[in-house]
């Protein structure tokens, strides 16, 4: 299980006091209101930083970090992603799963094993999980109780049931 999951990735800096523009990667934005500390993951190395602002501008989240007050300091950091704690992530209402927690799950039909869950694609009715089948190749399973029979995170186990027209 990843001890951090990531709320967002800083796509550009905005102005020239330091702020930078977010695309959120988490399901609720709005988070960012209440979000106090985060951890610029720099691919070498985990920087944390105080959140000093949150505001909204389209799609994105402008933020301030505490103590980044020039564009020089953080420019170099475009493309970085943003990483909480499972601690301080948003908590999960009963059948919710954070992604990070659902890519790499074995996928088992009531048969036996059909393949391995490679992605989560967001869509507007449900998530539609992208699996790899050992014996039909890409298949996507939507998100949705007919098909989902049982997710055990602990066991990085899913069963499904395939529904007809699928594979």
């Amino acid at each position: 299980m990843e001890q951090f999951l990531q709320v967002g990735v800083i796509s550009s800096t905005h102005g020239v006091r330091g702020e930078v523009k977010v695309f959120p990667t988490t399901s609720d934005a709005e988070r960012f209101k209440k979000l106090k500390k985060v951890l610029l993951d720099t691919g070498k190395e985990r920087i944390p930083l105080e959140v000093a602002n949150a505001r909204f501008f389209k799609q994105f989240v402008i933020l301030k970090f505490k103590g980044i007050d020039n564009i020089n300091d953080i420019e170099q950091y475009k493309g970085k992603s943003l990483l909480v704690s499972r601690e301080d992530a948003v908590r999960l209402e009963e059948d919710e799963y954070y992604i990070a927690d659902l890519i790499g799950m074995t996928v088992y039909t009531e048969e036996g094993r059909f393949g391995v869950l490679r992605d989560v694609m967001e869509t507007g009715a449900n998530e539609v999980y992208i699996v790899d089948s050992d014996e039909h190749g890409e298949v996507l399973i939507p998100a949705i109780r007919q098909c989902i029979l049982d997710v055990d995170v602990d066991e990085n186990r899913m069963t499904v049931r395939l529904m007809d027209g699928l594979i």
